[in-house]
């Protein structure tokens, strides 16, 4: 699915503040018609996922949605661009060890 930017504007609702999308925005992705949920990312970031509406608790374990954005987008450039995909030689590994040499695993 190619990227798309929608602009929009934080208003007034009631007692509380909201985010105003375009109509573009919702037809365009209409799962956005229920409940979501605003992830901080970073200052000025926020991933925002549609949540399905679901009758009993999931049986699947949370997923991180930061995590499922990056594949998704890697999905996405994997399918558009597959002539990209190289695979990785030493010289890459060695600089990738280098990169997250003294990183603890949780």
């Amino acid at each position: 699915m190619p990227t798309t930017q929608y602009e929009g504007t934080v208003v007034q609702v009631g007692n509380s503040r909201g985010m105003r999308l375009p109509a573009g925005f919702f037809n365009a992705h209409p799962e956005f018609s229920g409940k979501v949920r605003a992830t901080f990312v970073a200052d000025g970031q926020v991933l925002i996922s549609a949540q399905p509406a679901t009758k009993r608790k999931a049986t699947k374990p949370e997923t991180d949605p930061i995590m499922d954005s990056f594949l998704s987008f890697l999905e996405v450039q994997m399918t558009t661009h597959p002539e990209q995909i190289v695979p990785a030689d030493a010289a890459q590994l060695r600089h990738i060890g280098a990169l997250v040499a003294g990183v603890k695993a949780d």
